[in-house]
């Protein structure tokens, strides 16, 4: 059984940081296993906000977050994180943590993840 738990969020100011963890157990890593942090804030929808291929530890990243996100992965401790630097206000959002297993496809397309974490909420005052 895949359990994601996610950890990590909290309230900031602007210009703060965060980092989120994804606890992960029961998700087996192989060449077309996927990770990745999805959001969704106030009123949107849901949103890809970093990607992970975890076999071959490549990441990838929504515009609006490049050069102040990075995601990462301890192979140890099975744990996916999201280091949050800069923080603005419209990054307030509930941060989901997800994985699956696929070939081929956008790692933020969200049907292509079987397997989602209860969030975390991260809230950036002005």
């Amino acid at each position: 059984q895949v359990r994601l738990v996610e950890s990590g969020g909290g309230s900031v100011q602007a210009g703060g940081s965060l980092r989120l963890a994804c606890a992960t157990s029961g998700f087996t890593h192989k060449s077309s296993s996927r990770m990745a942090w999805f959001r969704q804030g106030p009123g949107k929808e849901r949103e890809g906000v970093a990607g992970y291929y975890t076999y071959i530890d490549v990441p990838y990243y929504a515009d609006s977050v490049k050069g102040r996100f990075t995601v990462s992965q301890d192979k140890a401790t099975d744990t996916l994180y999201l280091q949050m630097n800069n923080l603005r206000p419209e990054d307030t959002a509930m941060y989901y943590c997800a994985a699956g297993y696929w070939d081929a496809g956008n790692w933020y397309l969200q049907n292509l993840y079987q397997y989602w974490g209860q969030g975390t909420q991260v809230a950036v005052s002005s």
